[in-house]
């Protein structure tokens, strides 16, 4: 009897396409989107021969958040709202598109979309529309207006009985005098709304108030030598106030919102609803530096 040779089993060969699957499909995903909105950031700053504290200088946006956007972290930005200003200026300054970021930036957040990004105006925006009515100053003529008033009322009230209408300003016999008269016309003026904390600034030094409206604002204040002096949220209804012998340098998000008030003038909002401005005041101000 001859036993037959089992058949040999072939190994398999180098041509087994299927076990070649890709083991981490995510990666792959990842790697076909291109690089993240902060590596994109940090390659065109890279590329430009630009430093972090270079385009943080350029842009007035601090150190840290810059850090933070390159490692896409937009926490630090403080809300997208701030975050799509931020990328928009980084963009500018290192050549990308800033329009193209921020609307990646909502596909992957679930921003708000167009209608929340057209509000920000990434311009240095530092005049001013003056042609916005002056409530303040209308408030304070009315005030005046009101003294006034008052005092003709006490003028009058002092007259002797049955004398006109006319008998107020009528000369008074020698030697007799009228105090109540003169103290009545003597009343302080209204002061101006707004502005007591710095009508007495010295006129050496820049002395500028800000106070937030009915809407918050984000503000960075520096000094003459470029120290920070404040860089936070301002948030409805509150004020900073800032003093220096040279100069105090402004960057004000949503400048509707905030009104400034420079050396003891005021000069109503800061800029229109959505605007960042960037702002230069000095002793001899209230002109824009």
């Amino acid at each position: 009897m001859t036993i037959g040779k089992s058949p040999r089993r072939s190994a398999p060969g180098p041509s087994a396409p299927a076990s070649a699957a890709p083991e981490h499909p995510a990666e792959q995903s990842h790697a076909a989107a291109g690089p993240s909105i902060g590596r994109l950031l940090a390659r065109a700053r890279i590329d430009a021969g630009l430093t972090v504290d270079q385009v943080s200088t350029r842009t007035r946006i601090r150190v840290p958040i810059v850090h933070a956007v390159e490692a896409d972290d937009f926490d630090r930005c403080g809300g997208a709202f701030y975050a799509r200003g931020h990328l928009r200026l980084l963009a500018r300054e290192v050549g990308l598109d800033g329009e193209a970021l921020v609307a990646r930036y909502d596909a992957e957040h679930g921003g708000g979309g167009a209608s929340a990004t057209r509000l920000f105006d990434v311009g240095p925006v530092t005049v001013k529309d003056h042609r916005r009515p002056n409530w303040t100053g209308a408030m304070v003529a009315a005030i005046v207006a009101v003294v006034v008033l008052i005092g003709y009322n006490l003028v009058g009230s002092s007259s002797p009985a049955g004398s006109g209408p006319g008998a107020a300003s009528a000369p008074l016999p020698s030697g007799v005098s009228a105090p109540a008269t003169l103290e009545a016309s003597a009343q302080p003026p209204a002061p101006e709304a707004g502005a007591g904390a710095v009508a007495g600034a010295p006129a050496d030094k820049v002395t500028v108030k800000l106070v937030a409206g009915q809407d918050k604002s984000w503000v960075t204040a520096k000094d003459g030598s470029g120290k920070s002096l404040f860089s936070n949220n301002l948030e409805a209804g509150q004020d900073q106030t800032f003093t220096d012998p040279k100069k105090i340098t402004l960057v004000i998000g949503n400048a509707g919102a905030v009104h400034l008030f420079v050396n003891g003038k005021d000069l109503g909002p800061a800029g229109q609803d959505g605007q960042v401005v960037h702002l230069t005041y000095t002793p001899g101000d209230p002109q824009a530096g």
